[in-house]
């Protein structure tokens, strides 16, 4: 029995397309679990940056935050936040990153003040079996990630992008809700707030103090990635499909006091630098319980 030729086409066009989607599920399996709701930011321009002094920013890429449950040595079970991001060096050079990522609640009577990124290894490596099981992504925190210089990329169309995947986490609240204090307000009952991100562009401005007679202490503006986001549930519900971006992403130029840090003698102390120059990497202090600043 003769089969006709246009079976085979039609066979050959589903082993085609079968193959395509079975290489792409492994491709994603290969990446981590996929997200509908991963977004990218590209670096813009700022009436603010000074043309003279040659800023660079880099791309960023992130998912609205999650929520995990975590047994933290020393403090317990935890309900903790989590902002998965990629940075993307389309300049021109490899660029060190040192980031900053905090977090600041804007609901009236919610958590004041705002919240510092720590470095939690067990949480970390809660996060990977969730966003990494294969490994593939190599997920950074917000120190190990400033160890090697983002890679430069290509243009879009002309390569797939060397993305560096990281992540930032705050401690939010004990996960059990009799443990909680009622006088101490937490991550758990915001539903509005802002995350920052500085550490992804060299672009800074100075201001003069407020304040007469502090000239030492210069007010720094760092050009700084806002991100907005919401939170639908209430204080005890930990589905993270409550926090929701609310667009758009904007580029800003934020106010950052340098401090007068006291260092150990055998440690130089970085000058504040002159008008034009690079912004010299925040100290990072060691981390403290709940992050808060």
């Amino acid at each position: 029995m003769m089969v006709p030729t246009k079976w085979f086409r039609w066979i050959g066009l589903f082993l085609l397309v079968f193959g395509a989607a079975a290489g792409s599920y492994q491709w994603s399996l290969a990446q981590g679990s996929a997200s509908s709701n991963e977004r990218e930011v590209k670096s813009s321009g700022s009436l603010t940056d000074d043309p003279k002094s040659n800023v660079w920013t880099l791309d960023f890429r992130f998912k609205d935050p999650r929520l995990i449950k975590v047994n933290v040595p020393g403090r317990g079970t935890r309900i903790c936040w989590y902002l998965w991001f990629q940075v993307i060096n389309r300049t021109k050079e490899p660029r060190t990153l040192y980031p900053e990522f905090e977090l600041v609640p804007l609901d009236a009577g919610a958590a004041a003040g705002s919240y510092m990124d720590e470095t939690l290894t067990t949480v970390e490596a809660a996060i990977r079996k969730i966003e990494d099981p294969t490994g593939y992504q190599e997920i950074k925190n917000t120190v190990t990630i400033s160890a090697t210089p983002i890679p430069v990329s290509l243009a879009a169309d002309k390569a797939f992008p060397k993305a560096i995947t990281g992540v930032a986490i705050w401690d939010g609240s004990p996960a059990d809700a009799k443990a909680r204090d009622e006088m101490t307000r937490d991550l758990s009952e915001i539903q509005r707030f802002s995350i920052f991100v500085s550490g992804l562009s060299n672009g800074w401005v100075t201001v003069d103090p407020l304040a007469k007679g502090k000239a030492d202490q210069p007010i720094i503006r760092r050009k700084t990635l806002q991100l907005n986001f919401k939170r639908a549930g209430d204080r005890f519900s930990i589905d993270s499909r409550e926090i929701t971006f609310e667009p758009p992403a904007e580029w800003i130029y934020r106010s950052s006091r340098l401090p007068k840090l006291e260092l150990p003698l055998s440690v130089p102390q970085t000058p504040v630098p002159p008008p034009g120059g690079a912004v010299p990497p925040r100290v990072r202090p060691p981390p403290a319980r709940g992050g808060r600043s």
